[in-house]
């Protein structure tokens, strides 16, 4: 089974943001453990929310926000694909995850028809 982990939070105690973390040594040796384990299917960096456009369509008029959907100091900072048995080991690959320490991670099953 494939998860989308949706990776975020405000800042770390020690004031890095979760784009930061993601982008730190930490994250990028959880990245290598998922991939020696051979459940690693891709992942990214998101821009900041600051860039981020939302599309909204209503009564035929396509209207435009600034900024992430979420009004929330907690953002989505990137994210990881895995593929795992099942539900269980995708949980413990997030829980393993640095930024789960200070923000969220997001466990979401791909939807298969």
């Amino acid at each position: 089974m494939k998860y989308m982990l949706l990776i975020g939070g405000a800042e770390d105690p020690a004031g890095r943001t979760a784009a930061e973390i993601c982008a730190s040594p930490e994250v990028r040796a959880w990245d290598e453990g998922l991939r020696e384990r051979g459940i690693w299917r891709g992942g990214n960096l998101l821009r900041p929310p600051e860039e981020a456009r939302t599309v909204r369509v209503r009564d035929g008029a396509v209207v435009l926000s600034d900024g992430p959907f979420a009004e929330t100091k907690d953002q989505v900072g990137g994210y990881t694909l895995i593929e795992c048995a099942d539900r269980e080991e995708a949980l413990a690959a997030a829980a393993d995850h640095p930024c789960a320490r200070f923000g969220m991670v997001e466990v979401r099953e791909l939807w298969s028809p």
